[in-house]
């Protein structure tokens, strides 16, 4: 954050402050998986652009956009189709998955398997498309 502060740049040290704060809150309740608070930040950020750009404020958009790029250059990297693909045959193999009732558990084991390095919008889809 220092080196944002330094640099005069603006925008990564209030999306810094940002993530420092939520992090410091989920502490104090008790959360200390950093990764999860992190996505969940992306989550609110990739939203309220959506949200923004839909309502016609660019402006807004284009921060929420830049907070959330921010947030993911701390992130662990996201897993590739081809690995994705592959957790979720095996997936369907262990739990034995034969239709769309068992994506529930499909998607659990494909989630814990992924260990935070998958979305659970893209496990879900990877999922409907192999069952």
């Amino acid at each position: 954050m220092t080196t944002a502060m330094k640099a005069g740049d603006r925008e990564r040290a209030g999306a810094l402050r940002l993530i420092l704060s939520e992090l410091q809150k989920a502490a104090k309740e008790g959360d200390h998986d950093e990764v999860a608070v992190l996505r969940r930040e992306r989550k609110r950020r990739r939203d309220a652009h959506e949200a923004f750009a839909a309502a016609g404020r660019a402006e807004q958009a284009a921060q929420e956009a830049s907070e959330a790029v921010v947030i993911e250059s701390y992130l662990p990297a996201e897993l590739g189709d081809d690995e994705l693909a592959a957790l979720v045959r095996d997936a369907i193999g262990r739990t034995g998955a034969a239709g769309p009732r068992d994506m529930g558990r499909v998607i659990k084991e494909v989630l814990a398997a992924a260990q935070g390095r998958a979305d659970g919008g893209r496990v879900s889809k990877k999922v409907k498309e192999l069952l």
